[in-house]
């Protein structure tokens, strides 16, 4: 596959679910074979993948919470996250 761009719509693959652990104090993804505890960035990138905004409006949206932050470096995190096959394009 090739890589997608900043017109991809990322969402979270089916079965899994993005939630606030409050005992950890920390997000989680939760899937059919077990946990992940991403990142502040990944779980701040993770929230905003609903399967209609683009990479591109990511990353706006993104950026008017942080500095600094770049198109690419959104689609490095999802990247790493399809690999794990939690987050699929549409």
């Amino acid at each position: 596959m090739t890589a997608p761009g900043t017109d991809a719509k990322p969402r979270l693959c089916h079965g899994v679910r993005l939630t606030y652990d409050h005992v950890r104090e920390t997000h989680v993804l939760l899937f059919p074979e077990g946990v992940l505890v991403p990142n502040a960035t990944a779980a701040a990138v993770l929230e905003l993948c609903d399967g209609e905004a683009t990479v591109e409006r990511i990353t706006a949206a993104l950026g008017a919470r942080y500095t600094g932050v770049r198109g690419q470096d959104v689609l490095d995190v999802l990247a790493r996250l399809a690999d794990r096959r939690v987050v699929e394009w549409t």
